[in-house]
């Protein structure tokens, strides 16, 4: 069995892994004072206490306790996995107390471990809802009972714990857990099947990483490659919601529910990591090429309707509708992140980095302490569809403890390493120091600002390579030099620099970090004849709180310009601002909404439009807000 190293990162990949790019060990990547570090403090300063909480007060423990014959009483809720808050919980805390954070916290995920432990029935089986509301009969529901989700999160938990403390408890519990899964649906087990809702692949092949034992690997594998049959059964929303319609091999576009469909493309990239199947990396490519080519939003946000939390058709994304859950944005990143291992190329981190900016963290407030479940795109001022203001916690509260554990473990994505030397793919101030010894000193005002410096420390002098991902935006616009001399960027998507380092020696890369008006393919009906407003890697939005007109009566008319910094939340972030034309009335009749075309509409009253990041919007008031904005120029081209 494998130690269980205190180095080994989110994604570990075994020693034969198929993988173009590998992680860097947990703690290699260190933020320093800036814009990461201050996230991730909040969150282990805020949201991980209030999400302790939380997880108490909906009744999350107490529902342990009864399976575990520690408390009485009905079961709290009518979910059927409200124990993966409590594992959610538990993984981000393990991944914070590896970085030195939330020390306070300790004796507080030891209790919850012992809960889980108790919980847990003699062959290691452990669902709270099974337990106490089924009567123990297991796996009477695989399309909606979501035990097999819920074993997913439990051995991620188990594995970052011991990740991070080197303690087994947890990891003991998993263990014995995926045991009983490959006695029941291994290729030898009593049955054959798979969970409606994906997860279990991505947790089952980690565990094989951590543990050696390649059943886990070979159960993953039997899972994914009984997919498409029907065995789950159908549902009202049909099969297309769980992925079962066609086998994944020969999946060529992503549908049904946003969460579960990322999820199972991230589970079945980490299985040809390990495997090499090139049928699942043809696969893998082509519903890749379908989510980029018309069903993600600019935000990076994934999902478009509301009824089955899913995606629609290609170019389906409303605006106001979209339903874009943080869940999704969070297994998206998941995804982005592991086809980068598989393929190397800048793409995936290229979305990376717009989901990381935009759909994820607008997921959470300021502070850490208030949470978005859907993020869309324009809230009308009299909505009552869209967020009515960010909640402490949900009914279905799966997405506040995603968020904690992407937050603690963030520095884990930031670079990589192969043969050459050491890629960064995410710019953050810090250090950065492989086992392979290369090594680097990051300071930037990223993204606000795109001026990065990166020195070589001394300890990393030798030949090796230096690889800098260049965003999509920034890609023919970029300035760099080495030790004051320029270096030639052009158009590539990489500035890759190979010498014989001695040490000391400074990198200065400059990104265009300028407002840019976006324009959206046609088909995107929600934003014809409209432009996004971005700057750098973050989408803005307009928000009514800072506009003197309806914000829904603006038509933009100018060139977009840095205004003033305003401060949200306490902190002091860079506005944008364009020329605007408030309209008037938008018919003659004022009980008609719509007129011929050429009749008068605008009132002449000119002003601007302030738009402030995506991220930091709803950390004021509640109220209107817009990323697509009615432009005179795209109009009338």
């Amino acid at each position: 069995m494998n130690s269980g190293g205190l180095d080994r990162p989110v994604a570990a990949l075994s020693a034969d892994a198929k993988a173009v790019l590998r992680p860097l060990p947990a703690g290699s990547v260190r933020f320093g004072p800036g814009f990461w570090s201050e996230r991730v403090a909040v969150n282990n300063e805020r949201s991980l206490a209030a999400g302790l909480e939380r997880i108490t007060a909906s009744g999350v423990l107490e529902n342990l306790e009864i399976a575990a014959g520690k408390a009485d009483g009905p079961y709290r809720g009518d979910l059927v996995f409200l124990d993966t808050d409590a594992y959610k919980w538990l993984e981000a805390v393990s991944w914070s107390l590896r970085d030195g954070s939330a020390p306070e916290l300790l004796e507080s995920a030891k209790a919850v471990i012992e809960l889980i432990r108790a919980a847990a029935e003699p062959d290691g089986y452990v669902n709270s809802y099974t337990t106490v509301v089924r009567g123990g009969e297991r796996w009477a529901d695989l399309l909606n009972g979501h035990e097999m989700y819920c074993a997913g999160h439990l051995i991620q938990a188990g594995i970052a714990h011991r990740r991070a403390t080197g303690e087994t408890g947890l990891y003991e519990v998993a263990i014995r857990f995926a045991d009983v899964l490959v006695a029941e649906f291994g290729e030898h087990g009593r049955r054959a099947g798979y969970c409606g809702h994906p997860e279990i692949e991505t947790a089952l092949v980690e565990l094989y990483r951590e543990s050696g034992t390649r059943a886990y690997l070979d159960l993953a594998r039997r899972m994914v490659d009984l997919r498409g049959g029907g065995l789950i059964g159908e549902h009202r929303f049909g099969r297309h919601y769980f992925q079962d319609t066609t086998p994944v091999r020969e999946t060529r576009s992503l549908h049904g529910h946003a969460v579960r469909a990322l999820y199972l493309a991230a589970g079945v990239t980490d299985l040809y990591l390990e495997t090499g199947d090139e049928q699942l990396l043809t696969a893998l490519r082509a519903q890749w090429a379908d989510l980029v080519r018309g069903k993600a939003y600019l935000t990076g946000g994934a999902g478009a309707r509301h009824l089955d939390e899913g995606f629609g058709d290609a170019f389906e994304l409303p605006a106001d509708r979209a339903y874009t859950e943080t869940c999704a944005a969070i297994a998206l990143m998941q995804w982005s992140w592991r086809m980068l291992l598989a393929t190397g190329e800048a793409q995936f981190a290229d979305m990376f980095e717009r989901v990381l900016y935009n759909g994820f963290l607008a997921g959470v407030s300021l502070d850490g302490s208030r949470f978005f479940y859907v993020n869309p795109l324009q809230v009308r001022p009299d909505s009552t569809l869209g967020p009515g203001g960010r909640q402490e916690w949900f009914h279905c509260a799966c997405c506040p403890p995603n968020v904690m554990r992407t937050l603690a473990s963030l520095s884990h994505y930031v670079a990589t390493v192969d043969g050459d030397g050491l890629q960064i793919h995410q710019y953050a101030s810090g250090s950065i120091r492989s086992p392979q010894g290369f090594g680097a000193d990051v300071r930037t005002g990223y993204p606000f600002e795109g001026g990065v410096s990166i020195t070589i420390p001394g300890e990393a002098a030798g030949e090796w390579t230096l690889s800098l991902r260049v965003p999509r935006w920034a890609r023919g616009r970029v300035e760099a030099a080495l030790d004051g001399w320029p270096i030639d960027v052009g158009t590539a998507d990489r500035l890759r620099i190979t010498r014989r380092w001695r040490g000391g020696e400074r990198i200065e890369v400059g990104f265009p970090v300028e407002p840019r008006l976006t324009v959206a393919d046609p088909r995107v009906d929600d934003a014809r004849g409209c432009v996004a407003v971005e700057c750098g890697p973050l989408v803005y939005c307009a928000e009514q709180v800072d506009q003197d007109a309806d914000i829904d009566t603006l038509v933009l008319s100018g060139a977009a310009e840095l205004g003033a910094e305003r401060e949200i939340g306490g902190i002091a972030l860079p506005t944008v601002r364009v020329d605007a034309t408030a309209a008037g009335s938008a018919a003659p009749e004022e009980d008609w909404p719509y007129r011929t075309l050429g009749a008068a509409a605008e009132t002449g009253v000119r002003g601007r439009v302030t738009a402030v990041p995506y991220f930091a919007w709803a950390n004021r008031e509640a109220g209107a807000m817009r990323v697509w904005l009615p432009h005179r120029a795209v109009r009338s081209s």
